[in-house]
């Protein structure tokens, strides 16, 4: 057993020191780095933290982390849920973007790679205050402020755990900190730098658990300040987890979306609030707006330098605009858009400039992502519109003249907003037609915010809408394989299976 323990003992200081020392990233992060296993090097007795101090400059992080940090979560998740989908191109002809548009993504894909390392490094980030926050051995360190921070982590945690989950269905659940290894503690520690997969119910689970159990200790809702990881930020995501088809439970749905409701959210009058430029041009039009749930703010010295990803910087409106962007708006969805008559919506969702590129569209009106249009513009993770379609959802699924007939009167207080007319009575009295008029409205509504791909999967339209898609839109590249029930989860990273000979590849890869 010694001898066997040495082994794994050398293999672990054999992997950890190839990859901190042949890596040439800017931002190099090994899969079994003590960062994406949340350690610091710390075990046993020892105290990470002595001080409130000390580990509120770790609480801090994880709002620095989000902000500063947004390759993953915001620019790769809205290529893979969008230009995945049926509402934008690729954009680019770059290799690591053109599969996402014509379903070829393997394991050896530059951005998934990137955002399988990144979730688990924000993961390992919590964790360290998870794991860390009640030994802390400060007097003055109150027991709700531990109490909140911790809340606050594990909302945190289950927000990138979720997105993880949707991606890939089978990951890691890490919750501890793997901390020193050496051959008396192999045992126990070895797991932790190589581990293995949970199914994704066990993943769920521990999203669920942390949500549920952070509400009490959380924030309240703050009107004014919207960046907070609250109370009202960890209902909305349970509303979205029990969506899901692994865990669905309608009811739930329903339930959590309520309890959002009575947190004292409210649609904004003026969609273009949400995603415009003050009269000045100057700024964002409006931030901590009564819709918005969660979101992250920006400000000059400290912009949101993805906007140029995705088109023009309005702030800044020629600088890197001589490349072609990501996330390119498809024609199958400006015709969804022109075949409602929505112009309010599509104006703030789609603009057109000149460039000097013509991969998609010609030179003279090329078609771009608006909803992030300056980089003082805020990214809003989670608003009151997401959460009443999710409802409405719900409402459709379970079925009955009575849901249908509260499906239909959601969907038309948003249509209402819109300025589109009100469901005709037939669609209220079908259940498929429902649902599909909250899908098509979820698609309006939400372009370009990170929700297509999931509602197409959700709703179990993703094979009948993606391999049709070739035939409605001439301007898309043709696909290079079917889409199909396999097609749901995104591979794992051959880099990762490479370093870990306990992690499986997904079926279908």
């Amino acid at each position: 057993m010694k001898y066997i323990n040495m082994i794994k003992f050398m293999t672990v200081v054999m992997v950890l020191f190839m990859a901190t020392a042949c890596s040439l990233d800017e931002d190099p992060v090994s899969e079994f780095s003590e960062v994406i296993l949340g350690s610091s090097g710390d075990s046993g007795d020892r105290i990470k933290y002595k001080t409130r101090a000390e580990i509120s400059s770790a609480y801090e992080s994880l709002y620095t982390t989000l902000k500063d940090r947004q390759e993953h979560w915001y620019l790769d998740y809205l290529l893979l849920t969008e230009t995945h989908a049926d509402n934008a191109y690729a954009g680019t002809t770059g290799s690591e973007v053109i599969p996402v548009e014509n379903n070829s993504i393997d394991g050896g894909n530059s951005v998934i790679t990137r955002d399988w390392d990144r979730y688990l490094d924000d993961i390992a980030g919590a964790n360290a205050i998870i794991c860390n926050i009640d030994s802390v051995p400060d007097a003055s360190f109150s027991q709700t402020e531990r109490q909140q921070w911790k809340a606050e982590a594990k909302i945190f945690r289950a927000m990138m755990m979720f997105d993880m989950v949707r991606f890939w269905g089978n990951i890691p659940v890490i919750t501890e900190e793997a901390g020193d290894i050496t051959a008396d503690n192999i045992e126990t520690v070895y797991p932790l730098y190589f581990p293995t997969q949970k199914s994704p119910e066990e993943a769920y689970a521990q999203i669920i658990a942390d949500l549920t159990t952070a509400i009490p200790y959380a924030p309240a809702n703050n009107a004014s300040d919207k960046t907070r990881l609250s109370k009202s930020v960890a209902r909305a995501l349970l509303a979205k987890v029990y969506a899901e088809k692994t865990v669905q439970d309608y009811s739930k749905v329903i339930a959590y979306c309520d309890s959002v409701i009575k947190d004292g959210f409210t649609l904004v009058d003026d969609y273009s609030d949400l995603f415009g430029m003050n009269d000045e041009g100057t700024d964002a039009k409006v931030r901590n707006s009564s819709e918005s749930i969660l979101e992250i703010q920006y400000f000059s010295g400290g912009g949101n330098w993805v906007t140029w990803m995705f088109g023009r910087d309005l702030l800044n409106y020629d600088s890197n605009f001589t490349w072609a962007k990501w996330v390119t708006p498809s024609r199958d969805l400006i015709s969804a858009f022109d075949a409602q008559g929505d112009t309010q919506r599509k104006n703030e969702s789609i603009v057109f400039y000149a460039t000097s590129w013509s991969n998609y569209y010609p030179s003279d009106s090329y078609a771009f992502m608006y909803k992030c249009r300056s980089a003082n513009s805020s990214i809003i993770k989670l608003r009151l519109a997401d959460i009443l379609l999710l409802k409405a959802e719900a409402l459709a699924w379970q079925g009955g003249a009575t849901n249908l007939d509260e499906a239909a009167g959601i969907v038309n207080q948003i249509r209402n907003r819109a300025g589109l007319e009100a469901l005709s009575e037939n669609v209220k009295t079908s259940q498929e037609a429902m649902i599909d008029a909250v899908l098509n409205e979820r698609r309006l509504e939400l372009a370009f915010e990170g929700q297509r791909w999931f509602d197409l999967i959700r709703n179990n339209k993703l094979q009948e809408v993606m391999n049709t898609l070739n035939n409605r839109d001439s301007g898309r590249l043709t696909q290079l394989r079917s889409f199909s029930e396999t097609s749901e989860l995104l591979p794992i990273p051959q880099t990762v299976l490479d370093n870990n000979s306990n992690l499986v590849q997904n079926p279908g890869y």
